[in-house]
């Protein structure tokens, strides 16, 4: 199956350019469609292809796969809970090399991964080293002191979760505070530096230099991975941004300022990718700005949506796509589901807030904030990623080695609790779950392609599996095109791709979606693919329905888009096969209930066959029984950035 295409328009200026541009097939000129940028690069193919269909192909014909939040020692946390890889082993394991794990344990990935951002924390950069070290600086501080010797007898643990609670409510002892323009900040962000240019091999693996903003006050996560295009000679120009005044601060605006002025002073280009809305307590998507008490206003709804084209829907802490109540008609939405407090449990959870903490929900309240502001504040893409705080990107539930070293595989780790909190409310070990990836659509593997396709939303997130899936949006899409053997050429010529817009429909027409998915090679098969969409309704309120348009084993899809038949299990413990679902799935769907005058959004879900959880290898490889309530199966899937139509 060939995949399908995503380009760049550029706008053209010379007339002759305008004249040749007049004789071809340009997606963007016909109506009803918009590119996914601006910017983007010129699609076209000539009035006459050349006999080798595939001479002059320029759009991307494979995803990479890729983590964008990793950490290694380097964050404080990480080291304290028992991590002592840096970012060069991390690199060095994502390229697919056997290393030792911080517990010792010998472990390599599958396949490598494509790309990988390490993401250490920007507060406290380079404090672990020295508090693991005992350095006099550390010592001479009783809570310095304290901690190093929890850490050195045992209690990294315990220790980590202190200095998390600590930084979160405003009690870290400025002393031990590791701020940027010390020697020791700097020395460590030299560091990171320099690992992410000795990995980076451009068109084998992509090494991108980041780091993450974690903005958590009062334990509410507005945590935002921000990724560099840029090699080192422009990111050594700058320090990142921190979460604590006057150098730096945990209100999203400023990290914003601070990325517009890195851009403004290297040349350079960044972007920030938010998670965790779950952890978040109402403040991840908000209507009512949290620093200011305000509605939003124009000005935050375009600068968000600028700096953050990307959302981080799926990873170890839970996945943030949908959740039960609001979506109660989704069977599928209670999947691994973190919603009982914030990051650190100091506040439980009021079912109030979780409108304002998932995306299918903010891409419903994007619609409405576009009515009123002029611009959808939450127009972003998908993506999945690890957030393991290990040194090491492992999202396989066969393979899963934790969320933080003191979680790497043990007997223990998932009936033990991973965090308790407030009024004796408690995460299990077996609660953490084993996602996610990021899948980017771009031209070749390299900083550059890669982040540009991140930046135009050309991609999708998993939750470990690398199946292959495409989806475009137009308006002339024809059953006869799930039958080609090129869907990508297709689906370039006549459509939009995942990330892009359809605008002011053609009287008389409704969108049409030319979908693809692709088993993982090595993975499980396919049950379903789901479209979802949202919209607003006449009255003004924004609704959502599910569909199912493609399903295996020869399953119906009632009048009503959905099919009720479940497509079985063949899950024994820690073994399943292949003998239900489909390898490899391709349809077009129409809108049937489409109102040219409504705003909508539009994206795929492909759900897999259930397969055994990472609790489930754990119980067969150490001989041990799960609790009751633990979860031993699964169902992988997959999630698409929307399309969105705009009248």
């Amino acid at each position: 199956m060939e995949t399908i295409p995503t380009m760049r328009k550029t706008i053209l200026c010379t007339a002759l350019v305008l004249a040749w541009l007049a004789a071809t097939s340009h997606a963007a000129e016909q109506p009803g469609l918009a590119a996914p940028r601006a910017e983007a690069a010129a699609r076209a193919f000539a009035a006459k292809r050349p006999y080798s269909p595939y001479a002059g192909r320029s759009f991307p014909t494979q995803p990479f796969f890729g983590d964008t939040h990793l950490h290694t020692s380097f964050s404080f946390d990480a080291g304290a809970f028992g991590a002592r890889l840096g970012p060069r082993e991390a690199y060095r394991f994502a390229r697919g090399e056997e290393i030792s794990a911080s517990s010792g344990q010998p472990v390599r990935l599958a396949r490598p991964l494509d790309f990988l951002v390490v993401a250490d924390h920007s507060d406290n950069m380079g404090f672990f080293p020295d508090l693991l070290a005992g350095t006099p600086s550390i010592l001479a501080d009783p809570t310095g002191r304290k901690w190093h010797e929890m850490i050195r007898s045992g209690e990294g643990a315990r220790a980590a979760l202190e200095i998390v609670d600590a930084f979160s409510h405003g009690t870290f002892p400025k002393a031990l505070m590791y701020l940027p323009g010390t020697a020791a900040y700097r020395s460590t962000w030299e560091e990171t530096i320099a690992a992410a240019e000795e990995a980076n091999t451009p068109g084998r693996f992509t090494a991108f230099i980041g780091f993450e903003w974690t903005s958590n006050t009062g334990g509410n996560n507005l945590h935002r991975n921000v990724v560099f295009r840029d090699g080192g000679d422009r990111a050594r120009q700058v320090e990142p941004y921190t979460t604590i005044a006057p150098l730096g601060s945990d209100d999203p605006r400023d990290l914003w300022r601070w990325m517009a002025g890195y851009e403004e002073k290297t040349g350079g280009r960044v972007l920030a990718i938010a998670h965790n809305g779950n952890l978040s307590n109402g403040r991840m998507f908000p209507l009512i700005e949290p620093a200011t008490g305000r509605p939003l206003d124009r000005e935050y709804a375009e600068t968000r949506a600028l700096w953050e084209p990307l959302y981080e829907v799926t990873q170890t802490k839970g996945t943030s796509e949908a959740h039960p109540f609001l979506s109660p008609n989704d069977e599928f939405a209670d999947f691994e589901i973190w919603d009982k407090g914030n990051l650190d449990l100091s506040v439980l959870k009021d079912e109030s807030m979780l409108e304002f903490e998932y995306a299918r929900a903010a891409f419903k309240n994007g619609l409405l904030s576009r009515r009123t502001l002029g611009t959808n504040p939450y127009a972003f893409g998908l993506v999945g990623s690890t957030d393991a705080h290990t040194g090491l990107s492992s999202a396989d539930d066969d393979n899963f080695f934790g969320k933080t070293s003191a979680h790497e595989p043990n007997p223990k780790r998932a009936v033990e609790p991973f965090l308790k909190g407030a009024e004796a409310t408690t995460i299990m070990g077996w609660e953490v779950a084993a996602s996610g990836y990021a899948a980017v659509w771009a031209t070749e593997n390299t900083r550059e392609a890669i982040w540009d396709a991140m930046e135009r939303k050309e991609t999708y997130a998993t939750t470990g599996p690398r199946m292959v899936v495409r989806f475009f949006g137009g308006w002339d899409f024809e059953e006869s095109d799930a039958h080609t053997h090129r869907p990508a050429e297709v689906g370039y010529t006549r459509g939009v791709p995942m990330g892009g817009e359809l605008l002011s429909a053609p009287a008389g027409k409704a969108p049409t979606f030319l979908v693809a998915a692709l088993k993982d090679p090595i993975g499980a098969n396919l049950d379903r693919i789901q479209i979802v969409k949202g919209w607003v309704d006449a009255s003004g309120e924004a609704r959502e329905r599910v569909f199912d348009v493609a399903v295996s084993n020869g399953r119906a899809i009632g009048a009503d888009g959905r099919c009720t038949v479940p497509v079985g299990s063949t899950v024994q413990g820690a073994t399943w096969t292949n003998s239900i679902g489909a390898g490899e799935m391709i349809t077009v769907w129409r809108d049937p209930d489409f109102d040219a005058d409504r705003s909508a959004f539009y994206y795929a879900r492909v759900i897999e066959i259930p397969t055994p959880r990472w609790t489930a290898h754990d119980a067969a490889y150490f001989g041990v029984e799960m609790p009751a309530q633990a979860r031993v199966t699964t169902t992988e899937r997959a999630f698409t950035s929307p399309i969105w139509y705009y009248p």
